[in-house]
């Protein structure tokens, strides 16, 4: 397909494995540490982490990994699980709320006068969020960005970390499970939510029309049916959360307008 640079097996892979098991293992560290003072933390939030880091994992090394610099739908598989899954999954596990907890209060306070800034409140708009994510994609697979990725370690490195950071940053823009600084109407977020989904869908029918630089078209067409497809299942998940939570914050006020 083209030429690749080593990210599997070599010195690449060995840092990246020895930062997912520090971040592995911090998290329930802190958490348990957290717990004499505070309520204990919820235990599902330790699977959320725990398997969203194990996704960024078989992402960025192992056999997938390897299968990605053969294969478009390896490639696609593992966008899937660094860009959509993880994230949410890394989102419902609460990392801010557990850090905010875990620092001294001074330490806290500077983290959350961070948090409420304009840069933080810009980058954590939906819309904002959702050209960084699903923008992304687009100059990634319509662009020769794409075979050039696989030429650069760097540029790889830099990709892959764009693709979960801006995964991550659509994910909290649109469902509040963990501390935020400011809270945007349901319409608001559920229109960004429904332009967003229309944008990964028409991405993958181009895929499937125009191979990026380097794919063969049978490796586009049947990665961008798991891009199309695969998706959905995390999107769902999405939806559900969001509608819940709207619901959730209508219903008493219509119990009470019927009382």
């Amino acid at each position: 397909m083209h030429t690749h640079v080593q990210t599997t097996g070599g010195a690449y892979e060995v840092v990246v494995i020895i930062l997912l098991l520090t971040a592995f293992l911090a998290y329930p560290f802190a958490a348990m540490v957290t717990s004499r003072a505070y309520k204990p933390w919820p235990l599902r939030r330790y699977l959320f982490w725990m398997t969203g880091i194990a996704c960024v994992g078989l992402t960025l090394s192992g056999p997938l990994a390897a299968f990605a610099h053969l294969n478009f739908v390896g490639h696609m598989i593992g966008h899937l699980l660094l860009g959509m899954l993880a994230p949410l999954l890394i989102a419902l596990s609460a990392p801010m709320t557990l850090l905010l907890r875990t620092l001294d209060v001074q330490t806290a306070r500077k983290v959350t006068n961070l948090l409420k800034s304009s840069l933080f409140q810009f980058l954590t708009n939906p819309i904002t969020a959702s050209v960084l994510n699903i923008g992304g994609l687009y100059l990634l697979y319509m662009t020769d960005l794409y075979a050039l990725m696989y030429q650069s370690i760097f540029l790889y490195a830099l990709i892959h970390f764009h693709v979960f950071a801006a995964g991550y940053l659509f994910t909290v823009s649109l469902i509040y499970v963990d501390v935020t600084s400011h809270r945007y109407s349901y319409i608001y977020r559920s229109l960004v939510l429904i332009a967003a989904l229309a944008a990964h869908k028409i991405l993958a029918k181009l895929i499937y029309a125009s191979p990026p630089i380097g794919v063969a078209r049978g490796e586009a067409e049947a990665g961008a049916m798991w891009m199309y497809y695969g998706g959905d299942g995390v999107d769902l998940i999405l939806i559900l959360i969001l509608c819940t939570h709207w619901y959730k914050a209508t219903a008493p006020r219509l119990l009470t307008d019927d009382t």
